[in-house]
């Protein structure tokens, strides 16, 4: 059991999502650093879809009532165990009884606590991952808080041996400079003056205090739409659209962009000139407010080739591991 002491920020129970409920408007929730998370869970000996803990800026402090091992991955939160720093993207025994403590963030915006066998929450919807907006999964469906109690699951057998197992730097992403963000135009981009087209991936866009696990808002020059006859249905901003369905990532523009996240509502009649590549949305999501980002502009044969490219890095780095 891991008993929270402080809840941090924002910090909630995750896992890779609950898919397949899109259509009936159920975004899949799950965490936002999809490659963090799994690298957390595979220090651990976990499957990469296991439950962690997501913690947002600032870390949790918590207990442990039994023997653990644990990692933390993502953004640089300074985690301590009882007092005495530990490494991160490091598997690292815990004794019943010991007190973690994980910090503010300094490079990043997300880190993630993974524990041998995964948080035990129950599963809704075939997730563990919290949703807090219409407060279901994760624990409560809410974020935590002190005096909360988190069971673990039963670890994998071999996981104590990972203990003192470090990631090679070469995949520790470097979250202060990884500045550029892949999208591919597309949607209603044709709404979009050629001058504002080109802005989109031009300009340097600044992260704004709005921006959580629904959606990132970012300051920066106004993008203007062609001037046209609203058709019945939409309303009387240019912005507006009768009806769209929303892919993860997508960007809206009403004049400066936002960038729709893992909590995001799936439909509206705002619109979306392009989608944030998924390969990408995890370094979106761990620039901290008012840092920027720049958009580069690539083809959807590219967005598949870097979604397969990670996908074989991340089995790298699981062959590592496991020796």
């Amino acid at each position: 059991m891991i008993e929270i002491r402080e809840g941090g920020i924002a910090s909630t129970v995750q896992d890779l999502g609950r898919t397949g409920h899109y259509h009936i408007g159920m975004p899949p929730s799950g965490a936002m650093d999809e490659y963090a998370h799994t690298v957390a869970n595979y220090l651990v000996g976990n499957d990469g879809d296991a439950a962690t803990v997501e913690m947002t800026y600032q870390g949790i402090t918590a207990t442990f009532d039994d023997d653990a091992v644990i990692a933390i991955t993502g953004a640089d939160m300074s985690p301590e165990l009882n007092g005495d720093p530990i490494g991160t993207w490091e598997t690292v025994a815990v004794d019943a009884g010991d007190e973690l403590d994980v910090q503010f963030a300094t490079d990043g915006a997300r880190a993630y606590l993974a524990v041998a066998g995964g948080v035990d929450v129950p599963e809704v919807m075939g997730s563990r991952s919290t949703y807090t907006l219409v407060g279901i999964g994760g624990h409560e469906g809410r974020g935590l808080e002190a005096g909360d109690e988190l069971p673990i699951g039963d670890p994998a057998n071999g996981s104590a041996d990972l203990v003192g197992t470090r990631l090679p730097a070469e995949y520790v992403p470097d979250y202060a400079d990884e500045d550029t963000v892949r999208i591919v135009v597309g949607l209603t981009s044709y709404r979009l003056t050629d001058e504002a087209r080109e802005t989109l991936c031009s300009a340097e866009w600044t992260v704004s205090a709005e921006a959580d696990r629904v959606g990132y808002r970012l300051e920066g020059p106004d993008l203007e739409f062609e001037e046209r006859d609203q058709p019945f249905g939409a309303g009387t901003d240019p912005s507006n659209v009768v009806d769209l369905g929303y892919p993860i990532g997508s960007i809206q523009v009403p004049q400066q962009p936002i960038v729709l996240m893992q909590d995001a509502v799936t439909g509206g009649g705002y619109a979306t000139v392009g989608t944030v590549i998924s390969a990408d949305r995890g370094l979106l999501a761990q620039r901290q407010t008012h840092k920027t980002v720049s958009f580069e502009s690539v083809d959807v044969e590219e967005a598949i080739d870097a979604r397969r490219r990670r996908s074989e890095r991340l089995a790298e780095i699981r062959s590592v591991i496991d020796g």
